[in-house]
């Protein structure tokens, strides 16, 4: 008689936060359709008091779950979607992205091959940028990794997953971070209570608007400020933030 007890595996719920987002939720959700809906336990999109016809383009996929945040603000609506999900993991994206074949295969596989593992998170790659701006881009995570070595946490907030029991020992997440830094502390956090792996191939295809709006010097300054300023000071050196769409 084989007396062996066979292990579960960790569900996966994959979040996604939409903030005035009509226009670039529908290729993401037709991307989660694709690649993820068919491992992840549930879909839930998280409606953070969008005044657009965010909650029409949910409502065109009968798989995906419908929630609403008022409080405006997207550690605020990562929280809704905490309190939402039922899974062993909870997977971020944001609405401007477009999740790739075998991204939440892998999110499995990390965690089942690291038992402390705490959170999981990856690159950005932007499917709007050509050429140089493309490269230059992409480059800013290479130049980024030296800071992972030295502080033990990376975190790109558009790209991750995280246990759920990481998150209840955190207390969720920091409502009181209004944008810039939310990442960072999330990951800082987290490496409190396991790994936090920043993983070079756990690649996302994201939109570059906010770059593009802002200005890549400019960008790179706030979040390398805030970075260091989470890191040290445990709160973000910039507290307003001016939305992209």
């Amino acid at each position: 008689m084989n007396d062996m007890t066979s292990v579960r595996r960790p569900t996966i719920s994959l979040v996604i936060p939409a903030y005035n987002e009509e226009d670039y939720l529908p290729a993401c959700l037709d991307a989660v359709m694709r690649n993820v809906a068919g491992e992840a336990m549930e879909v839930i999109v998280v409606d953070n008091n969008s005044t657009d016809g965010t909650k029409a383009v949910v409502e065109r996929y009968p798989g995906v779950t419908y929630v609403f945040e008022q409080r405006k603000g997207i550690t605020r609506a990562r929280q809704c979607g905490f309190l939402a999900a039922r899974g062993d993991i909870l997977a971020y994206v944001d609405a401007d992205t477009h999740p790739p074949a075998g991204w939440i295969e892998q999110i499995a596989k990390q965690f089942a091959a690291r038992k402390n593992l705490a959170c999981l998170s990856g690159p950005y790659s932007f499917y709007d940028l050509t050429g140089m701006r493309r490269a230059i881009s992409n480059a800013w995570f290479v130049g980024a990794r030296p800071f992972y070595w030295m502080t033990g946490h990376m975190m790109v907030g558009g790209n991750f997953a995280i246990r759920r029991d990481v998150l209840e020992k955190m207390g969720g997440f920091d409502a009181s971070i209004e944008f810039y830094g939310e990442d960072v502390d999330i990951g800082k956090r987290a490496s409190k209570h396991g790994r936090v792996l920043f993983c070079p191939n756990f690649v996302m295809p994201t939109s570059a608007r906010r770059m593009t709006k802002q200005g890549f010097l400019k960008m790179a300054g706030l979040y390398f400020t805030n970075y260091f300023s989470i890191v040290f000071r445990g709160k973000p050196a910039t507290t307003d933030y001016e939305d992209v769409r």
